[in-house]
């Protein structure tokens, strides 16, 4: 009778191990995940052109366009297709690290600076960027400040504001969850 006794105890020892191992596994990174509060921008986004507001001239041709993003750990990947002058598809990926440290992507635009910061409520994320580049033999950079935020959970703004030599220009974009 001692050795029932004593293998119904270790049977139910690992049962209880298997149970606070799946416990855990599973439900640890959930309960993380809604602690850490930040907003998750991954999905498949179309720009809603009615809902944008777009200034002229620069600023029509600065962002915009549908894109996909992801999101995991302290990384966000946005990728954009579009169409150039020549009808051309050219797909630009940029990644953005969202730890506070600065990313550097390149594109046929040249190279880029960029540092991502959350707002203190984890809402919004903004996305200051540095481009250097050549026009007409003139080293130029351009300055922009994106601030991303979820408008409900199928629509997302950002508002970019960009300096260049020319002056500041403004807008916001607004995108459809697919």
């Amino acid at each position: 009778m001692k050795k029932n006794d004593e293998n119904f105890r270790i049977v139910r020892s690992v049962r209880r191990l298997f149970v606070m191992t799946f416990m855990l596994a599973f439900m640890v990174p959930v309960v993380s995940n809604a602690q850490s509060g930040k907003v998750d921008f991954s999905g498949s986004w179309t720009l809603n052109a009615e809902k944008s507001i777009v200034g002229e001239g620069f600023g029509q041709r600065m962002g915009g366009g549908n894109f996909v993003s992801t999101q995991e750990a302290n990384l966000l990947t946005v990728v954009r297709t579009r169409t150039n002058q020549n009808g051309e598809t050219v797909t630009t990926t940029s990644k953005y690290s969202l730890d506070g440290k600065e990313s550097i992507n390149t594109s046929t635009r040249g190279e880029s600076k960029s540092v991502a910061t959350w707002s203190a409520d984890g809402k919004a994320l903004t996305i200051e960027t540095s481009r250097t580049f050549d026009m007409n033999g003139e080293s130029r950079t351009m300055k922009s400040s994106e601030v991303w935020t979820l408008t409900d959970a199928k629509t997302l703004s950002v508002q970019t504001s960009f300096t260049t030599p020319d002056g500041e220009q403004k807008s916001t974009r607004v995108y459809d969850k697919q």
